[in-house]
């Protein structure tokens, strides 16, 4: 394990020649948003936050945070308005964009780095006004609390993550953001106690003193913010493959965890999938992610009534104008026939309704417990040709989004996973069809 380790620290820590280039680039950026508060009596300060400023960035994975802080007395309104514009103003040169969280907020790429200007209000701990108002609270927590030594463990631990595809907290993975990476490191000390501690985590593990009762799988609490879950951005899925590759990695330790190992597609998979892939207008990257998914969600449960079993879901975009969402079914075909069952002959007005409803139908019966039972056709037996008409005849009932429901109006395709060309989706079919060796690789 320590020579996986070495390695491990080469490709995760940063260089002192990348730390002098980032540096000098964070500099002059901060001095642009800098110049932009001048005319804004509401900004009291501007400083860096996130992984920059506490020492814990990924070598080659640097996303840059540049916080606005306001008076607490600007209203809401005013607070939008002013981060916006300070954003675009500062990184005009750069193409900048709307993101959205609990506020909206502006991000840039510069030279392969992401910056985002975020504003947030100037409060006492404990006071907030928006979930950005943290930020600088934890960045100080986390230099106070971890040395050089351990912020490269926090290091070790997002590499391993982003390995097993389960780092970010953002609506796209629901996985372990950077901040939980660090609260980890504050709690087991090390990378590879996390891990040990990792493969004996129970439903609803708590770490750290919560106030009140959480529902989630994992229950991590804000250092700084008792009343604050950081778990609850986790899906139970993540949860789940973090214990499992925590599991394999100890027990067979290798690099590819912390490089990630391509998938590819099952082929025998391919034959029992279908994707709904539809063009979509351009919209910050967080709404459509999430409008998606619910899709997802939404066909998965139309699927389920029409008799389809539906394995597994998932739901993808390229975050430019393409989106898809898709199923892995036990079969896209299931019999044309299938049995009603009524109720008992003791119950004489509902039996009465159930055969005056099923009385055309090919044969109904009374079974040896005294129910009603009926033979009939079913009106799809074909699962792409089941979704072609619901989502054709009424897309809101058939439980799209409201926010998609203008872009599938325009056109969306059906097609099985064999059919798909597009890049983005080919790799969310082989997460979908194919199983992931890392984390059940060494567990067998």
């Amino acid at each position: 394990m320590r020579n996986v380790l070495e390695q491990a620290r080469k490709i995760s820590i940063p260089t002192r020649q990348e730390e002098e280039k980032i540096g000098a680039l964070a500099t002059n950026l901060l001095d642009l948003v800098k110049k932009e508060i001048v005319n804004h009596p509401e900004v009291t300060s501007v400083e860096f936050g996130g992984s920059f400023a506490k020492g814990t960035w990924l070598k080659g994975k640097l996303d840059l945070d540049i916080f606005v802080k306001m008076k607490k007395e600007t209203s809401e309104k005013q607070f939008e308005e002013i981060g916006r514009e300070i954003g675009f103003k500062s990184m005009k040169k750069f193409g900048p964009y709307v993101r959205y969280s609990e506020h909206p907020y502006v991000e840039a790429v510069v030279q392969d780095t992401k910056v985002n200007v975020v504003p947030c209000y100037d409060v006492e701990i404990g006071q907030w006004k928006s979930a950005a108002d943290r930020s600088s609270f934890h960045t100080k927590f986390i230099l106070e609390q971890l040395d050089a030594e351990k912020k490269n463990e926090v290091r070790l631990l997002k590499k391993f993550l982003r390995g097993i595809g389960i780092y970010g907290a953002e609506i796209a993975t629901e996985g372990f953001g950077g901040y939980v990476s660090e609260v980890l490191i504050y709690h087991y000390g090390s990378f590879v106690k996390t891990l040990e501690a990792a493969t004996n985590f129970a439903q609803g593990q708590t770490i750290g003193s919560p106030t009140k009762k959480f529902e989630t799988f994992l229950v991590l609490i804000d250092p700084i913010d008792s009343n604050r879950n950081l778990g609850t951005a986790i899906s139970a899925q993540n949860f789940g493959k973090f214990i499992l590759a925590a599991r394999a990695y100890l027990k067979k330790p290798s690099l590819e965890f912390f490089n990630g190992k391509k998938l590819l597609p099952n082929t025998k998979n391919l034959k029992n999938v279908l994707v709904v892939k539809f063009k979509y207008k351009p919209r910050s990257p967080d709404i459509i992610w999430g409008q998606v998914k619910r899709g997802a969600n939404a066909l998965a449960g139309q699927l389920e009534l029409g008799g389809f079993q539906v394995l597994r879901k998932s739901a993808i975009t390229d975050e430019k104008s393409e989106a898809a969402m898709l199923f892995l079914l036990h079969s896209t075909t299931i019999e044309k026939f299938m049995v009603k069952n009524g109720p008992d002959v003791f119950r004489k007005l509902e039996s009465e309704n159930f055969i005056l409803r099923n009385s055309k139908n090919n044969i109904t019966w009374v079974d040896e417990q005294g129910r009603i039972l009926s033979l009939q056709q079913r009106e799809f037996s074909d699962a792409r040709k089941f979704l072609q008409s619901r989502l054709k005849k009424n897309l809101a009932k058939a439980g799209i989004p409201s926010g998609i429901i203008p872009d599938m109006k325009r056109g969306f395709a059906i097609s099985g996973g064999q059919q798909v060309t597009s890049k983005s989706i080919k790799k969310a079919l082989a997460e979908l069809t194919s199983t992931n060796e890392l984390i059940f690789g060494s567990n067998k």
